[in-house]
């Protein structure tokens, strides 16, 4: 399967992006030039079209008429595409199907079943085709996903995100004990050889993994044996592939791990002694982590995926992110859906943000987010924990065009509603207020176009 060409691109208007946790840079009237390869080439501030054409298109040796142009209309502004850290495409059907389960009754009644349906292809491509389809049109442009068990199903989803051009990493669960007997792997070496085959599969697609990258994934400790987790270990050792799994997100799952790795001390250690904790681990929603494990965590370098809105759907507690930062850990958000019941990261920022409100309520005063750090963590934090800080998760030369378009709604003098979205602009708001605005009431209407690696992957329709 090949890759979509992509051509020179000029991009003007607004820019905003994070330039660290707590700032947020605005470059008004400016210009992004993208090369054929989606990499930005040139960043000018104060330059409009007939700046661009007459001074940077001869640095970089380029002809007007082999250049399309996109400019932002007044109001509207490029951010960096979003990045979730940790989302399930094989429960997207089930997304806002919660009721009032908990983590492990969750599983059994909606999720395992859901899972183990996707071993037919034809209802597997439904589900991964509209599941990439409606992240990308929330903007996100990397997804750090979990398949099922089945091969042949978990390279479907690798094939489809190449084919849509969603940057994806690819995840085949591995799950040798306490699951259903119609789901789980039939033994840690037919697991091993699972995993092996879906990354061959990807090596075929993309072998330079420039969209496509398989990621290791145990499910979570309780259902993977220690000789399934350390031949995985061993897995990653070899490959330098990164990891994905769970940890901590229940208390009764953390008390289901002690009693089934008694000899581990924690929940973090039993990763770290099976060779599944180091720099390119995501850890998913640490929410019940002690001192101890955090520290281990940060010894590794090991990376956190914080899912604010399934921590609160299934009720597993709030995690402490402003802890985790202060320890210099890095920090992402994931939907994980469906435990989380929306495909949108803008919907994680926001709940991220009152999260830690909730923290902040039991006398944490310090733990309250602000909306820059929310943004970074659905942007540049993210880049950091699938370990792509260099290339996406913000705007610099040398980095690659992953982008969305937002636009906002304008309120005018008749007052009437258009398509714009559920964000009113009056035209008094500051730039820092238009943006609170976006992250506290807009949805995928406001994303009026999105791309990776410089190609367009979505155009919201009017």
């Amino acid at each position: 399967m090949s890759h979509h060409p992509t051509g020179k691109s000029l991009f003007l208007g607004s820019f905003i992006h994070s330039k660290s946790l707590d700032e947020l840079e605005y470059l008004h009237d400016s210009a992004v030039c993208v090369n054929e390869h989606g990499v930005i080439v040139a960043i000018e501030k104060g330059c409009d079209l007939k700046k661009a054409e007459e001074t940077l298109f001869p640095k970089l040796g380029w002809s007007a008429g082999d250049v399309t142009v996109k400019t932002a209309k007044p109001g509207q502004f490029f951010f960096p595409g979003f990045i979730d850290t940790h989302i399930h495409a094989s429960q997207y059907p089930n997304a806002g199907i919660f009721g009032k389960t908990t983590l492990l009754d969750w599983l059994n009644t909606y999720t395992f079943p859901m899972e183990s349906s996707l071993s037919v292809e034809s209802k597997a491509k439904t589900v991964y085709t509209r599941c990439i389809q409606r992240t990308l049109s929330n903007g996100t442009t990397t997804a750090s996903y979990y398949a099922t068990i089945s091969v042949p199903s978990t390279n479907l989803l690798a094939d489809l995100c190449l084919e849509y051009g969603q940057r994806a990493f690819i995840g085949r669960c591995c799950m040798d004990t306490l699951s259903p007997d119609f789901y789980r792997d039939e033994s840690p070496a037919t697991a091993l050889a699972d995993t092996r085959a879906t990354i061959s599969h990807i090596a075929s697609i993309d072998p330079s993994h420039s969209l496509v990258t398989p990621i290791i994934t145990p499910r979570f400790a309780p259902s993977c044996s220690s000789e399934l987790m350390h031949g995985l270990g061993a897995l990653q050792k070899e490959t330098n592939l990164p990891v994905q799994t769970h940890i901590a997100e229940n208390p009764k799952e953390v008390a289901l791990v002690k009693s089934l790795f008694p000899e581990h001390e924690s929940y973090t250690h039993v990763y770290d002694n099976h060779g599944l904790l180091g720099p390119k681990t995501i850890l998913a929603h640490a929410v019940h982590l002690s001192e101890v494990e955090v520290d281990l965590i940060k010894e590794r370098e090991g990376k956190i995926s914080h899912c604010p809105a399934s921590n609160s759907a299934i009720t597993s507690g709030t995690a402490k992110v402003r802890r985790l930062l202060n320890k210099g850990i890095e920090v992402g958000l994931g939907t994980d859906m469906s435990g989380g019941y929306s495909p949108s990261i803008l919907e994680a920022v926001r709940q991220a943000s009152l999260v830690s409100r909730h923290v902040a309520m039991g006398g944490e005063e310090e733990a309250k987010l602000s909306i820059e750090e929310v943004l970074y963590l659905g942007t540049k934090g993210g880049a950091k924990v699938v370990g792509l800080g260099d290339k996406i998760g913000g705007f610099g030369l040398g980095m690659e065009w992953d982008a969305q378009l937002i636009g906002l709604g304008s309120v005018d003098g008749d007052l009437g509603f258009g398509d714009e979205g559920p964000v009113d602009i009056f035209g008094w708001e500051t730039w820092e207020e238009r943006v609170a605005k976006w992250v506290f009431n807009g949805d995928d209407r406001n994303t009026q176009a999105v791309w990776v690696k410089g190609r367009l992957v979505h155009e919201r329709k009017i």
